[in-house]
């Protein structure tokens, strides 16, 4: 394969290799060089930076990646492209292809086993929808020693992603992102640069992990307790969504009192809510529950 003509010959690769795609895999291909330069220049590598790469598809972004990159480690779910992306790239030493579920690889295993003379680790991603936020909250939750985050994902989910309180985008999982991370718009993805054209258009989206999470909180399962709570009822009051998704065992008096302990209005809404505040809400509850 001579220098980067994947992405301007995916179609001709996939009728040589016979490949059919996997709607299950949700497998639609990038053709376009402009966004697949914008998505290398997001994740801010340079030649001493290890990369994981997870989807690679037929490697369109792969070479890109290997070309700034001092290691690319690319993740493949679908068997069938893993003899495909070895014979683009046999002659690519810094290029290693896994075959692997994101969902189930070991992560801090890839990384000593392939990252040790790297400066900085980093995942580039073009994500099917259907397994966006549970790959996501992974990568986060694993506390993989990354700098950044760089993901292709449906414009819906990256709208999330970057939400801020008080708009119809923000849940929690923009305050999970948030809490860990740095998000930003890179661009927005038209579908007809894609093989084949999917039915929504994409977004990327660039996750710069925060030395520290956004805010400090002394139990942290309590903090996302209290956030998926929070918005599992959007349209109801904090009061009313609290009560009934994770104080149930109180009186309802005695959950509008921790509001109010807290400084949070009862009626409020959780949308409404800033990370801060979420954080307040965790430490009063904390006092509220040990005064009991």
């Amino acid at each position: 394969m001579s220098h980067r003509t994947i992405s301007q010959n995916t179609k001709q690769i996939l009728a040589k290799y016979k490949l059919g795609l996997k709607k299950s895999l949700g497998q639609n291909f990038l053709t376009d060089d402009r966004v697949l330069e914008r998505i290398v220049d997001a994740a801010d590598l340079d030649e001493q930076a290890g990369v994981i790469e997870i989807g690679p598809g037929i490697g369109a972004l792969t070479e890109r990646l290997s070309e700034r990159a001092k290691k690319v480690v690319a993740v493949e779910l679908d068997q069938r492209l893993i003899p495909v992306l070895r014979e683009i790239f046999e002659k690519q030493s810094n290029i290693e292809v896994i075959h692997g579920d994101a969902l189930k690889v070991d992560f801090h295993e890839i990384i000593s086993e392939n990252f040790g003379e790297c400066n900085s680790i980093h995942v580039v991603a073009n994500l099917p929808y259907y397994v966006t936020s549970p790959i996501l909250i992974r990568l986060l939750e694993e506390r993989l020693p990354l700098q950044n985050i760089v993901i292709m994902i449906q414009k819906e989910v990256a709208d999330r992603l970057v939400a801020k309180p008080g708009t119809k985008d923000y849940g929690s999982l923009s305050v999970l992102v948030q809490y860990y991370t740095e998000t930003s718009l890179v661009t927005k993805v038209p579908s007809h640069v894609f093989v084949p054209r999917p039915n929504v258009d994409s977004a990327v989206v660039k996750l710069s992990r925060r030395p520290e999470p956004a805010v400090n909180v002394s139990n942290e399962g309590l903090f996302f307790k209290i956030v998926r709570a929070s918005f599992a009822q959007r349209r109801k009051t904090l009061l009313n969504t609290l009560h009934s998704q994770l104080f149930s065992h109180l009186a309802k008096t005695d959950v509008a009192e921790f509001l109010t302990q807290a400084g949070i209005d009862p009626q409020r809404r959780g949308e409404t809510l800033h990370l801060a505040e979420f954080a307040v809400l965790t430490e009063a509850w904390e006092r509220f529950s040990q005064g009991r």
